[in-house]
């Protein structure tokens, strides 16, 4: 989907474009200049990484990641007139192997005439692997320059060598200041100001939600309502529904908010991860997916510091199963509530991980003989359970025997912090670490 001009001053139209009154708003007041697009000073500007690249001279293809509407197709346009290269454009939605070779082909013709390419590839992620690589030697001989435009996390999303012959250029979400700015230069097009009330044009722009197309729809709309005064937010919130935020389930922010969500939780920021959980609920998350995540949670954040949080985000997951929406995610906001506050430690799952990697280094070392069972005769003339201390017969239930192989060092893996129900732990630990000591274990 082409992805907009997110700022803009009004611009020449055209050869055979529609006449002005015809155009869309955002058409007609598309950037002609780098220097005029909104919100993404950091990357154009002097010391920006497109801005030192022209500087420079040596502009190599690229990447543009980012949301929808804050540029990236109006940049990809600039960029073409600014270095004197034919601007060629298709989506990757709808390009297959033979609209590709065209467009190779279309590009050799012209570097042989002595005019560079600049192929602007919306979507890009959603090229194959083998599609992706047909880029390449294209890009090595400078047949094209490639600009490709995506929304996903292009490190998931496109090959490594792809990525390894052009750089990622990162454009952010447009802030409310940005908008304003887009705003005014909408006004300025139209010749009249937006009939609302600061309350309303603020909301209004808050709509569009960082969205620099969708916030030009939304003043077009309003531009074209007949009214005698300002509107203000309860009359603009009847004739204007609210935009739906941006969640793709599959994508790069289901990742982000999980990840949100998650750390919350870990800083003990019960407001924080609900708003988190909120988020992705209304943007049609599986519950089932966060009850999932949210006992994931309790295991690796939590553990042994409050024993009975495991049991409450499972309770929570199983009053889900009954209840359903939208009272059953109750039930999990709860359960995050109570995840936020619990004591955290991670000890549990640190000394899990280093006993994965004791078992990977010590390959395949026996127990000791004393621990083995053994229930024929040759068995026991190898001295299998011989020497075996029954626990319960020892001094205060402890014999502090080796469970260990014979000859491997002995490892400290649980680590209990002194936080929650972890610090009896640790105390019974300290115990046997002491008794194991003293009785030669």
């Amino acid at each position: 989907m082409a992805d907009l001009f997110d700022s803009l001053v009004p611009d020449e139209p055209r050869p055979g474009a529609a006449p002005s009154a015809h155009r869309p708003l955002a058409d007609r007041i598309r950037p002609g200049r780098l220097a005029d697009v909104i919100g993404q000073g950091e990357v154009l500007g002097p010391d920006g990484p497109l801005g030192a690249m022209l500087a420079a001279g040596s502009l190599s293809s690229l990447i543009l990641w980012g949301p929808p509407g804050v540029g990236k197709t109006t940049i990809a346009r600039l960029l073409a007139d600014q270095t004197d290269r034919a601007f060629v454009q298709i989506s990757a939605i709808f390009s297959g192997v033979p609209e590709l070779r065209k467009v190779f082909d279309s590009a050799k013709l012209r570097f042989r005439q002595g005019q560079g390419t600049l192929l602007f590839v919306d979507e890009i992620h959603r090229f194959n692997k083998a599609q992706q690589d047909s880029f390449l030697p294209h890009m090595e001989d400078g047949t094209i320059l490639l600009v490709g435009a995506t929304t996903e996390n292009p490190s998931f999303e496109l090959n490594a060598a792809l990525l390894s012959r052009a750089q990622v250029i990162v454009l952010k979400r447009l802030e409310l200041a940005d908008l304003e700015r887009l705003a005014q230069r909408a006004e300025r097009e139209m010749g009249r100001a937006l009939p609302l009330t600061g309350e309303a044009r603020e909301a209004l722009l808050s709509m569009a939600d960082g969205d620099g197309r969708a916030a030009l729809n939304l003043i077009e709309q309003v531009m074209a309502w007949k009214v005698d005064r300002p509107l203000g937010l309860d009359e603009l919130s009847r004739r204007l529904m609210r935009r739906a935020a941006i969640y793709d389930k599959s994508g790069d922010e289901h990742y982000n908010l999980i990840s949100a969500l998650h750390k919350s939780v870990r800083g003990s920021d019960p407001d924080a991860a609900l708003y988190w959980l909120a988020r992705m609920l209304e943007g049609g998350e599986d519950p089932r997916y966060l009850a999932r995540r949210i006992t994931r949670m309790a295991v690796e954040d939590i553990g042994l510091a409050d024993p009975a949080a495991q049991r409450h985000c499972l309770d929570a997951w199983a009053l889900y199963e009954r209840l359903g929406s939208p009272e059953g995610e109750l039930a999990l906001a709860q359960a995050v509530i109570y995840l936020a506050l619990a004591p955290k430690s991670n000890a549990g799952y640190a000394a899990y991980k280093a006993a994965r990697a004791e078992a990977k280094k010590t390959g395949s070392l026996m127990p000791p003989a004393h621990i083995l069972n053994a229930p024929t005769r040759l068995m026991k003339d190898q001295g299998y359970g011989a020497g075996y201390a029954y626990d319960h017969d020892a001094e205060d239930g402890f014999s502090g025997q080796n469970y260990f192989p014979e000859g491997m060092k002995r490892p400290v893996l649980y680590t209990p912090v002194e936080r929650g129900f972890e610090r009896e732990l640790k105390k019974r630990l300290d115990w046997f670490v002491s008794q194991r000591a003293r009785r030669g274990g």
